[in-house]
């Protein structure tokens, strides 16, 4: 299309005279055409400059402006070294001449002319930098390179920051670069060589690029932004660079890598560095302190710049004033920082497209997003008017009403209509980011009053750890009345005060979570809600405070997500990461998140103690089935592949019946299949028996071992084959045999509730296969109900209970129901693994009659229901006198007592009840009945 054929407004010449000028260059135009130069040439000295000097091109380039663009792109890159610095000036002024008239006349939108100007950016520094390079490689002055290495400039890039970066670059603005080199590339003895080397060169292309010649210039550049600029070379080792990152690096730094990108030189090697410092910029857990640091930042600007004042509209700094396109890009790019670490979808670096994005995951309100995007965008074409008239890097509106009316004129609008639009964008700006960036704290913070004992309990939280640093001391001064107030609302605020000091006590840190909690203030109801009803959870909640993130999320409270769902977030979060170890701390990040989010739910009521029970095995399986090929890839790099068919993971106990409870460890069992390979094919191969053993080592390893997150599980492995005597892993024909031939009764007791939950799939068929053999082969109810009866008393003997709130132990409750439920399933040959379907089992075998089903099923209800509650309220055992009046509610409300009296009488009722019908189904022993 052509460029008259896309005109959609135009300016009015505020010099007609001048307009004219600039329109007699150009005789053949007429029409649009013809407007649009004397509106641009009336308004802008530089624009009729270029015009000027540029026509017979100009005229050319109207038919088809895109291609034009990129003839003059395609024109450069053949152009000798000797005439670039000449070239490249004349690039600029067609570049910045056609962009300027495709701006003014709303050809291209506001991003067509900021790409259009960075893509040049990117291709001068390119060209500046390969010939500067090519020069040192030519002289012999850059050790080891050669002329195979001009092209990536010899291990040297440029990264673009700020707008450049962003592909945002504004009508005249300066270029803001970083450059480093790639160390790595040279010899410890080279290193000073190849360094003095870089550094001539960036000089050499910074000069090509920023000196004011007859011709002009390309880009004014600033090298500031690299790492303590005052004492450190133009450009440094990328290793060097990276060090001062992660051991200085400041918030305002981690923000401007937002926007950074690898523009000239070696981009892989650019690439790289990037990605070494993710870490840094984006953090792993939610980090709402960043808000107070751009705050200061912001601040300081509008201090150093005079800017503090109230908005008026003469000499308003469209830029760094209140309202102005700095406020929208902090706001932005705070957001980010707090959330990108979470979530790569944000990690974006337009500031409209930021906004997009921070409103698809409800970060902000689609509204503000909407209005922020567009505020930017107006005011980004008011600072590209206001550059054109002189080519000045200037963002200052006029201070008088003559100079206001060119930037109207130059826009096409009435005065007064643009100064009221201007100044009610600036005011809505200022009101939007302002209350994110400094909320109104001229509320009255609660008054509560406080007893000699808790003022010395108050006294001492200054000692804590997480309070010893003065920022992480100021913001908690601003949220303690807030705390205090809402702790002494809850029934029973001294438990509560109480459960608190232990909280923060643990608290190894502070600025982070302060900070979460001022900007969620819905966070302190929650923290006072565990902290009153769930001493482990509070506990665990000291321990990995970064858990609180996934409240934030905006998906907390929503339905279970299923295993599936679960399998792949992980597998999607552990892809992220190129580092085993990082992967590793990824997956225990992440299953504490969700670990926590089951415990809050079931604490408030959103779930029952059945429904947390499987959650939190779907949690435990999704784990074990997505580490478990990171493990084996691992293993593999150095071993090769598995021999034959691969591995499987079964599940035993409470992983294999699908019911956990919030401190369950998991009993498993590996199983092999290397069908006739003998040694694996990897760099060091190992015999197919050592290979599945050291597997499994490694995969018990990846879930045990005490990282930086935590562990994610304790394992046990005591019910394989042969028990602690056996090998960790197990050959499926071993297996089979084993199970068919050898294993004793418990073991095929607690076949019942075997299940696969990791691994090869083909292999956990023939593994569960083995299984219903088993189970088709089931003894006779004699011998069962015999080995039953002897193993009841064994347990009895070994573990004698006395504490009448145990639920797990003793005659009638947890284990002894579970029991014989087994032998129902094992009788019966029943697939099935859970209680209810062993008990139905031995009904239909006619050892059992329905209602003593139902006893059993009562008693096992309750008991189960009082095991959950006690292992997410209290690391010891259960006793109501000390879980406090908020446990205490919490478990009356899970089973449906009125008061403890009357579930302790209950469980000893129906407990008891259940031990009888045990006792009347199985042979009495020579010692007598184990009732």
């Amino acid at each position: 299309m052509t460029f008259a054929s896309q005109i959609t407004r135009l300016p009015h010449p505020f010099d007609p005279d001048r307009g004219a000028e600039a329109l007699a260059v150009l005789p053949g135009l007429e029409g649009d055409l013809a407007a649009l130069v004397t509106g641009a040439g009336g308004c802008s000295p530089y624009l009729k400059s270029l015009i000027e000097k540029e026509a017979d091109w100009l005229t050319g380039a109207f038919d088809a402006p895109k291609q034009a663009i990129s003839e003059v792109f395609h024109a450069l890159t053949e152009c000798p070294p000797d005439q670039l610095a000449s070239r490249l000036r004349q690039g600029k002024r067609r570049v910045a001449l056609l962009t300027g008239l495709a701006d003014l006349a709303g050809v291209w939108t506001l991003e067509e002319v900021t790409t259009t100007l960075t893509r040049f950016a990117d291709l001068a520094c390119h060209l500046a930098l390969r010939a500067a390079i090519e020069a040192e490689i030519r002289r012999g002055k850059l050790p080891g390179a050669t002329d195979q290495d001009i092209e990536t400039a010899g291990g040297m890039v440029v990264m673009a920051m700020g707008k450049m970066g962003a592909f945002e670059l504004n009508y005249s603005s300066d270029i803001d670069l970083i450059c480093l080199f790639d160390e790595t590339r040279f010899d410890v003895d080279d290193y000073h060589e190849a360094r003095a080397s870089f550094v001539r060169a960036t000089r050499k292309m910074s000069s090509m690029l920023n000196d004011l010649t007859g011709e002009g210039y390309v880009f004014r550049t600033d090298l500031r932004l690299r790492p303590d600029p005052s004492v450190t070379p133009v450009c440094m080792a990328m290793a060097a660079a990276e060090t001062y990152y992660e051991s200085l690096g400041r918030t305002w730094e981690r923000a401007a890598y937002i926007k950074a990108r690898p523009a000239a030189g070696d981009l892989l090697a650019g690439d790289r560095f990037l990605a070494a410092l993710r870490p840094f910029v984006w953090r792993k857990h939610l980090d709402f302190a960043a808000i107070q640091d751009a705050h200061d930042m912001r601040l300081r600007i509008r201090e150093h710049k005079g800017l503090a004042g109230r908005i008026t509209l003469a000499g308003h700094d469209m830029k760094l004033g209140r309202g102005g396109i700095r406020e929208i890009e902090f706001f932005t790019q705070t957001r980010q920082l707090i959330a990108g670490g979470r979530d790569p979808d944000l990690r974006l670096r337009g500031t409209v497209e930021g906004l997009e994005a921070l409103s698809a995951k409800d970060w902000i309100a689609p509204e503000v997003a909407q209005t922020l995007s567009g505020h930017y965008r107006f005011h980004r074409e008011v600072e590209h008017r206001l550059q054109m008239v002189n080519d000045a890097q200037t963002h200052t509106l006029p201070k008088t009403d003559e100079g206001m009316r060119r930037i109207a004129c130059f826009m096409g609008r009435d005065l007064a209509e643009l100064q009221a639009e201007v100044t009610a964008r600036l005011f809505e700006v200022h009101d939007l980011t302002e209350g994110f960036f400094a909320p109104d704290t001229n509320g009255v913070a609660p008054k509560v009053e406080i007893s000699a004992a808790e003022a010395e309990m108050l006294r001492r939280w200054r000692s804590y750890p997480a309070l010893r640093s003065t920022r992480a001391m100021e913001i908690f001064d601003r949220l303690k009345p807030e705390i205090l107030a809402r702790l002494k609302r809850v029934a029973r605020p001294d438990e509560a005060l109480v459960a608190f000091d232990g909280f923060l006590s643990g608290l190894p840190a502070g600025v982070q979570l302060f900070s979460l909690f001022e900007a969620n203030p819905q966070l302190i109801d929650l923290l006072v809600d565990i902290v009153g009803t769930s001493p482990a959870l509070a506990a665990y909640l000291a321990r990995n405070a970064g858990v609180f993130d996934a409240v934030i999320g905006g998906d907390f409270f929503a339905p279970w997500p299923g295993l599936a769902t679960l399998r792949s977030g992980l597998s999607t979060r552990m892809g992220r990461e190129q580092d085993y170890e990082r992967k590793l701390d990824s997956a225990r990040r992440w299953a504490k998140e969700w670990h926590f989010r089951v415990g809050v739910h079931h604490l408030r009521g959103l779930i029952s103690a059945d429904d947390a029970a499987a959650y939190y095995a779907d949690l435990a399986e999704a784990v074990l089935s997505a580490l478990w090929p990171e493990v084996q890839a691992q293993f593999a790099a150095k071993h090769g592949i598995p021999p034959g068919r691969g591995a499987m993971v079964l599940g035993m106990g409470s992983l294999g019946a699908g019911r956990l409870h919030a401190s369950s460890d998991l009993d498993l069992i590996v199983v092999y299949d290397a069908d006739g390979v003998e040694t694996s094919d990897g760099r060091r191969p190992l015999a197919a028996r050592a290979y599945y053993a050291r597997l499994t080592q490694a995969m018990v390893t990846a879930v045990t071992a005490l990282m930086s997150e935590g562990r994610l599980y304790e394992i046990d492995m005591r019910l394989r084959p042969s028990g602690t005597q056996g090998p960790v892993a197990t050959s499926l024909a071993s297996f089979r045999e084993y199970q068919l031939n050898a294993a004793w009764m418990w073991e095929h007791l607690a076949l019942t509730r075997a299940r696969a939950v990791a691994g090869n799939a083909d292999v956990a068929a023939d593994v569960d296969a083995v299984r219903q053999e088993v189970l088709a082969r089931g003894p006779s109810a004699a011998k069962v109900l015999h080995e039953v009866a002897e193993m009841r008393e064994r347990i009895a003997a070994a573990k004698p209970v006395s504490d009448p709130w145990e639920a797990k132990l003793g005659p009638g409750r947890l284990q002894d129901i579970e029991l014989l439920a087994q032998a129902g399933a094992l009788i019966a040959g029943a697939p099935e693994r859970s209680v209810a379907a062993g008990l139905l089992a031995a009904v239909s075998g006619g050892w059992l009659s329905a209602q003593d089903q139902d006893t059993l099923l009562a008693s096992y209800d309750l008991c189960w229901k009082i095991q959950m509650v006690s292992k997410l309220l209290t690391e010891k055992p259960l006793n109501p006198d000390t879980i406090g009046e908020g446990g205490c509610a919490l478990l009356l409300r899970e089973t449906g007592y009125d008061s403890i009296a009357a579930l302790q009488g209950a469980l000893e009722t129906q407990s008891r009840a259940a031990a009888a019908v045990i006792a009347a189904v199985l042979p009495r022993q020579k010692d007598g009945e184990n009732a």
